[in-house]
């Protein structure tokens, strides 16, 4: 049985044109305010098993990270159906899910249990999620302190500490150091080892040739391409260059 099944996703997003900075123009013009439907995705099926990696690639405003949020309820579909079975673990961006005035470890207790943990389980957690993350006594100052690498570090500690069936990644990794990449593709790996299944985004062609069994070329909206990790990434490469 497939970890996650998304068929026939559509998604529009309507923009209004009234040129109103205030309450009181919008008012006024609110008759001749201007809609425009932005068809972001149309027709999206796709399926992940148990133990995969599959990697969303394409430009910039095609839609990956739009799906990514569908998937992880952010937003809700036009159109189509997408089901998760077993526990979802959503890092879409540095800082998502984080109150910037509380301190690590009170954000690490706030999204365990949005993450579906108990109090208990995920203070019984705690040391080892601090520990993987490598922030140290950063972890009691507030995180509207942290820079980029740590809020990726942080994120990404209580994303794999959460027995997920399903890791959803948004180029978060990309902002790390060295060393802890290799310890996330580490991770990673043994998550996938013991059943957990991973997509992400990401525009860097090596993680993903590294990590991914297949890839999902998106173009405008719609899949272009989809199959074996190499072989979507020349057919992607080529129609860049």
């Amino acid at each position: 049985m497939s970890v996650l099944r998304v068929e026939k996703i559509a998604k529009t997003f309507a923009l209004s044109h009234n040129g109103g900075g205030s309450l009181k123009t919008a008012l006024l013009w609110w008759k001749r305010r201007k809609l425009e439907k932005l068809e972001v995705l149309r027709e999206i099926s796709f399926e992940v098993q148990p133990g995969e990696c599959v990697a969303l690639v394409g430009k910039n405003g095609a839609g990956k990270s739009t799906l990514l949020s569908l998937i992880a309820k952010v937003y809700k579909p036009s159109s189509g159906s997408i089901r998760v079975d077993g526990r979802l673990a959503p890092l879409l961006e540095l800082g998502a899910g984080f109150h910037p005035d509380l301190t690590g470890a009170e954000n690490i207790l706030f999204n365990g249990v949005i993450l579906g943990l108990t109090r208990q389980e995920t203070r019984n957690r705690m040391a080892e999620i601090v520990a993987f993350s490598g922030i140290g006594s950063h972890i009691d100052a507030p995180v509207r302190t942290y820079s980029s690498g740590m809020l990726a570090r942080l994120g990404f500690s209580i994303a794999v500490h959460v027995d997920a069936d399903l890791l959803i990644v948004d180029e978060v990794l990309a902002v790390g150091d060295f060393e802890f990449e290799q310890k996330c593709f580490q991770r990673l790996k043994e998550f996938r080892t013991a059943g957990g299944a991973i997509l992400f985004v990401s525009h860097d062609t090596d993680s993903v040739s590294r990590i991914a069994d297949r890839a999902i070329w998106l173009e405008q909206g719609t899949v272009r391409l989809s199959g074996p990790t190499e072989e979507v990434l020349r057919g992607y490469l080529s129609g860049v260059v």
